[in-house]
């Protein structure tokens, strides 16, 4: 007897547990990244509105294209292992220093590695490879927002988030 071809939309149990679990873990991660940007993103401009910053960043754009590669890749190189460092920091015990060394990871991407790479972004995109690594990510990165964003647990998140902001700014008020 024939098999009928299953609707790719009706997945297996365990695939719809992993799906599930990947949602979750996502979403956890976005609205975190939700509630701290209004406190990192003041942050961000700050720096980014530095003499010295604007000095750096005209330095890179004057720089040959490996040159804008190579100092992006450096920082990049530093700031991205440390992250797992501090994430094993914590799984290990260490939870304030792992958790300190997981933040100045990402202060070092926030503030670092985007400034340089929106200095040299037209230099960096002229590189095949690189601009198609970066479309690849943009995709990816707008596809699991679409995704979580869809979820009725990021719904319920900004729901919640809205109501703490009206709930401070009524004691601020």
């Amino acid at each position: 007897m024939p098999v009928e071809p299953q609707d790719p939309r009706e997945k297996s149990l365990p695939a719809r547990l992993a799906l599930g679990i990947v949602r979750a873990v996502l979403t956890v991660f976005i609205i975190l990244d939700e509630i701290a940007r209004p406190f990192y993103g003041p942050l961000v401009r700050w720096f980014a509105s530095l003499r010295l910053v604007h000095r750096l960043e005209e330095a890179v754009s004057r720089l040959p294209r490996p040159l804008v590669l190579l100092a992006l890749a450096v920082p990049f190189a530093i700031a991205e292992p440390l992250k797992l460092v501090g994430l094993v920091l914590m799984a290990r015990g260490a939870f304030w220093p792992g958790l300190i060394v997981l933040g100045l990871a990402h202060l070092a991407s926030f503030l670092i590695v985007e400034r340089i790479y929106e200095a040299g972004r037209e230099k960096l995109l002229t590189y095949a490879w690189f601009a198609w690594i970066m479309g690849l990510v943009t995709r990816l990165r707008d596809r699991v927002l679409g995704w979580v964003r869809a979820s009725a647990a990021y719904a319920f998140a900004i729901r919640t988030r809205d109501a703490a902001r009206r709930w401070w700014r009524g004691l601020t008020a």
